[in-house]
């Protein structure tokens, strides 16, 4: 639900797509079809209410939220909010940039901040830049107090190329750092994703190949054993929009 008080002011109270992240929550907006590990690591929505102020080029939000990705937290937790917030500029109709924030204390009692930056700028009507880098810092409950913070981080570049209106290209490259295990990995990736996009009526056909490689051995070679440092996998996906 959103309400629109005056021209550059608006509420809105519901659930919504995160603001964080240049990929985005609805596959049809996005130009390669897997995720990249920033994005697949949320956040992915927020509950609750948030206010947007629009002024000159600028555009600022602020909002409290359930915490990330919890329509309804649980009842011990229904206190527990975090803090959301952007702020967004165009200096010119080519070149924008957002500033993004997320963080509070989880359902689990971790405590999480996360700092993330967008960039995007059109070199023509063909050729298009995207960046985004992210920094994570969480705080694990140990059952009795809340751990030093350890943090991942990433960044990626987006090169997005459309030589015609029914066909495009992208190159996603993409730096995680996941050493500490915040998130399991305990090494960095890095990771290229080519992508290509064939628009048919309704339908975009997106043939994607990706090679990762780890600094440790983190993939599974074809006897199940983990002792590989890089990989391929290639997909077929078919994305409808109506």
């Amino acid at each position: 639900m959103s309400y629109s008080p005056a021209k550059d002011l608006k509420f809105t109270a519901g659930t919504w797509a995160t603001h964080v992240g240049y990929e985005l929550v609805d596959p049809q907006l996005n130009r390669n079809y897997s995720m990249s590990y920033m994005f697949t690591n949320g956040p992915f929505t927020h509950t609750g209410l948030k206010a947007e102020y629009a002024k000159g080029k600028s555009t600022f939000m602020v909002g409290v939220s359930n915490a990330t990705d919890f329509r309804v937290p649980p009842t011990d937790q229904i206190n527990k909010k975090f803090l959301i917030a952007q702020y967004s500029i165009a200096p010119t109709d080519k070149l924008k940039f957002y500033l993004n924030y997320v963080g509070g204390k989880a359902p689990d009692t971790s405590v999480v901040n996360q700092f993330d930056v967008v960039g995007t700028y059109a070199v023509s009507s063909k050729f298009n830049i995207g960046i985004n880098g992210t920094l994570n810092r969480s705080q694990v409950w140990d059952g009795s107090k809340n751990a030093d913070a350890q943090s991942w981080y990433g960044f990626a570049g987006y090169f997005n190329y459309d030589p015609t209106a029914s066909f495009g290209l992208t190159l996603r490259s993409e730096y995680f750092n996941d050493d500490k295990a915040v998130k399991g990995l305990g090494t960095s990736i890095l990771a290229n994703t080519v992508s290509a996009n064939f628009k048919v009526e309704g339908f975009t056909i997106i043939p994607e190949i990706r090679y990762e490689s780890a600094a440790d051995a983190l993939y599974f070679d074809s006897k199940g054993l983990q002792n590989q440092k890089s990989a391929v996998s290639f997909i077929l996906a078919v994305v409808y929009k109506f």
